[in-house]
């Protein structure tokens, strides 16, 4: 089974069992989709069904069928939870940051391999692609219409227009 990180528990929240998770989704609605989530432990990847959704801040406060005090809550704290990726259904030309990074970034004027996306993380307006470069510090891609061109997964390649100014080592 294909599981993607979905976020982390970083706190209980109350005495029912209720746990605190800090998403790691563009959306935290995504988790009103999932039927469950796993919690990987050292005992290995634990299935939790999810019972209760509730919005809190930038956190998501999820309920759990198994977990029903604040005891046996306590005991996931820190838990990383990861969720089946066909659970999601991503619209049309968005993408999990999973399938991009370690994908080459090339020119698309010269066909000229720039580096790999090793990262990826949002500035509130745009994603920014943390591209690895050899020989070279990393360069950051913004995620505009005017500069990523194509994001071909299936082939594992990203085409970039590069804007004046956007590599200051030329």
């Amino acid at each position: 089974m294909d599981l993607l990180e979905v976020g982390k528990i970083v706190n209980t929240h109350g005495l029912r069992g209720e746990v605190k998770v800090v998403p790691w989704t563009d959306y935290p609605e995504t988790f009103e989709d999932i039927e469950y989530v796993y919690a990987r432990t050292k005992e290995g990847d634990l299935r939790l069904d999810i019972t209760g959704i509730k919005y809190q801040k930038n956190n998501v406060i999820l309920k759990f069928e198994q977990i029903q005090d604040i005891d046996k809550a306590q005991m996931y704290k820190n838990t990383v939870l990861l969720s089946p990726r066909d659970m999601f259904n991503l619209p049309e030309g968005v993408h999990f940051i999973a399938d991009l990074i370690g994908l080459s970034v090339y020119n698309i004027e010269t066909n000229e391999l720039i580096g790999t996306i090793c990262d990826v993380f949002n500035t509130g307006s745009s994603d920014i692609y943390d591209v690895k470069r050899d020989g070279k510090k990393n360069l950051l891609i913004p995620v505009i219409d005017d500069v990523v061109k194509e994001i071909d997964i299936e082939n594992k390649r990203v085409l970039v227009f590069m804007m004046e100014g956007l590599d200051d080592e030329v």
